[in-house]
């Protein structure tokens, strides 16, 4: 059975006459890799009547599913002129859509989102956020000003022969206050900033700012301790792999998707691409893709965990119960609910 957002407090609903329209009421589940998110996206869906909007920067991908964790056996369909990736009846919008070869920018994700959103209100639904891109969820629940600057394809080739480390000093260089708001081990996230300050002759950080609130969010997570988080890791890489995610990358490959596509610098596909041109066995690659997973949820769980909005819990059913509070509620959001943050 699931829980409707009851009348008057419908994500866009009005209130009293005379009142301003509410804000869309939106539930975003975040966290690091492998820490839950989908499987607890896919429940609360079920039981508060939602649709799903993808957050995840590697899961806009087709022909890429296994090494970026989508749900396997979805595909993409269209309802009218909607057009979602289907999962056991469960809507996802912004998954599995976008070209190996093409990028989205933060500022494309978040006005494509926003447009999910409006039509999942429209419908009568619970917008729901799943995804573990921090920048994507921030820049719609703070409406970030991004600067629309399209991906500059010489530039970039012009960059590619630079290390990370060349990046991050050109772009400290332009932009000094990006040694705190760039995640600078992050290569793609760097030559971006770099990009814009280079194209618009401003600092990045100066341009990126929040804005008036356009949707009214309740964000949730779960927290995992860290021993049993890297364990999570580890399984879902081996699980990966004996469900053929050396298969899909040849694959790929044979539709003509370079090595040096977007979509393939993912991790894993890239570091199971070196045992696949022969460069290194598989037992290697397949630990350099735990390590190199586990290193980017360290950065995720530093990312969320500067966000005191965030509500941490210790599972999905207190998941379920914090979230019927916030559905059944006509207040604003209550304050953040804690599961021992430390934990992680």
């Amino acid at each position: 059975m699931s829980v409707r957002v009851r009348a008057g407090n419908r994500p866009g609903s009005r209130g009293p006459v005379g009142t301003k329209r509410a804000l869309p009421r939106v539930l975003c589940i975040v966290g690091p890799t492998s820490s839950g998110k989908t499987l607890l996206g896919i429940r609360l869906s079920r039981v508060f009547d939602g649709e799903i909007i993808n957050a995840d920067a590697r899961q806009v991908f087709q022909e890429f599913d296994i090494g970026t964790g989508k749900p396997i056996g979805g595909k993409r369909t269209a309802v009218g002129a909607r057009k979602m990736y289907l999962f056991e009846g469960v809507p996802h919008y912004l998954m599995d859509f976008l070209p190996p070869t093409k990028t989205m920018t933060v500022a494309e994700w978040q006005e494509k989102a926003l447009v999910a959103v409006k039509g999942i209100t429209k419908r009568g639904k619970l917008p729901i956020v799943v995804g573990g891109t921090g920048l994507y969820i921030q820049s719609l629940i703070d409406n970030y000003r991004i600067p629309q600057v399209p991906p500059q394809p010489q530039f970039r080739k012009a960059m590619e022969s630079k290390s990370l480390d060349e990046l991050v000093k050109l772009l400290i260089r332009v932009d000094p206050d990006a040694e705190r708001l760039v995640d600078l081990k992050n290569p793609r996230r760097v030559l971006r900033a770099l990009e814009v300050a280079t194209f618009t002759g401003k600092p990045f950080t100066k341009q990126k700012g929040a804005s008036k609130p356009v949707i009214d969010p309740f964000l949730i997570a779960i927290m995992r301790d860290r021993d049993e988080l890297r364990e999570r890791i580890n399984l879902a890489v081996e699980a990966y792999v004996e469900a053929g995610w050396i298969d899909e990358i040849r694959k790929v490959r044979t539709l003509g998707i370079p090595w040096d596509a977007p979509a393939m610098t993912s991790i894993g596909y890239r570091e199971l691409g070196a045992y696949i041109r022969g460069e290194c066995p598989l037992d290697e690659a397949v630990k350099k893709t735990k390590d190199a997973t586990w290193q980017y949820a360290k950065r995720q769980l530093t990312w969320f965990k500067r966000d005191q909005r965030i509500h941490w819990v210790k599972d999905e059913d207190e998941a379920e119960a914090l979230v019927k509070k916030w559905v059944s509620s006509k207040k604003k959001n209550p304050p953040p609910h804690k599961a021992s943050a430390d934990r992680a």
